[in-house]
């Protein structure tokens, strides 16, 4: 199922994206988007989870790590019955995650330094465990290909405005309309398909690591973290936040048209359901995993890789 949605998302996104080529130079234009739309598709199949790490500065965690973050990564991936997958770590002060991956076979999962100062070893097997959902779902790969072909049909909506072709078919309304409707018919694809897809990985996510509270106390230290912490590598790259567990860089208060994740409450309202529980509770248990506090991350004077 992950494979087949994955592939009608991407029929629906190239017929927009030859839509808008056609509109702007007939058939011919048509013709060439389908041209363009198959080489992102494959380029973004193959290369979405290098793009993404490189885009957000993401460093490789080798395992054995100080932190213990590798070690928790793979447990968490063998009760979720995935490969393991590749671990790094983003060095920002705002806590999120993301994973990308076209498969669970070519999969990472990456957190940022903030996110492990910020939690308990608990909340951070919540916040690991929804990564996993989204990797075991196929997610990643739909968010990605969305992400790529938002953007994409965003630049050709601006170019209608340059080709004569696309105002004598349409005239400049019509052409103003359109470099207004298709990103946004683009966009509006992605976020439904994204807060979507944050329930799912919630479900699954408080499933694989047996505690729903962890996430949801999760949820709450990080929806308070990144409305005050800028992430400037995301603000460089906003076609990319819908990939973050929490939207890095603006909060909404509730899952209205334009929100590219749910309603932080409504998701913390639907673990607690989960877990049999209306009111938060102090702290979750630390079972079923061996957990601790992670320790506190050190600035250091000098760069150095997190192994």
């Amino acid at each position: 199922m992950g494979y087949l949605k994955t592939a009608v998302l991407m029929a629906a996104m190239t017929a927009l994206f030859m839509g808008v080529g056609y509109l702007i130079g007939g058939s011919g234009g048509a013709v060439i988007a389908l041209v363009v739309a198959a080489g992102m598709n494959g380029f973004t199949w193959w290369n979405s989870d290098r793009m993404v790490l490189r885009m957000n500065n993401a460093q490789p965690v080798a395992p054995g790590d100080r932190m213990g973050l590798h070690d928790l990564v793979a447990q968490l991936a063998r009760n979720a019955g995935l490969p393991e997958p590749r671990v790094y770590l983003i060095d920002t002060p705002q806590p999120n995650a993301f994973a990308t991956g076209r498969n669970p076979a070519n999969a990472a999962v990456a957190v940022t330094s903030g996110l492990m100062r910020s939690l308990t070893r608990e909340e951070l097997a919540g916040v690991v465990a929804h990564e996993l959902a989204h990797i075991r779902n196929h997610d990643t790969a739909i968010m990605t290909v969305t992400a790529t072909f938002a953007g994409a049909i965003s630049m050709l909506a601006n170019f209608a405005l340059f080709f004569g072709g696309s105002r004598e078919r349409l005239g400049l309304v019509g052409t103003l309309l359109m470099m207004v409707l298709a990103p946004l018919a683009a966009a509006l694809v992605q976020m439904t398909i994204s807060r979507t897809r944050e329930y799912a990985a919630d479900k699954a996510g408080a499933e694989i690591c047996g505690h729903p509270l962890w996430l949801a106390a999760a949820l709450e230290k990080i929806a308070m973290g990144a409305a005050r912490i800028d992430n400037d590598a995301a603000e460089r790259n906003p076609a990319t936040a819908h990939m973050f567990i929490i939207n890095p860089l603006h909060g909404h208060k509730q899952d209205n048209l334009f929100a590219t994740h749910p309603a932080t409450e409504n998701r913390i309202a639907a673990l607690r359901a989960m877990a049999g529980q209306s009111r938060p509770a102090p702290r979750a248990a630390a079972q079923p995993l061996s957990v601790s506090r992670v320790p506190k991350i050190r600035k250091r004077k000098t760069k150095e890789p997190w192994s």
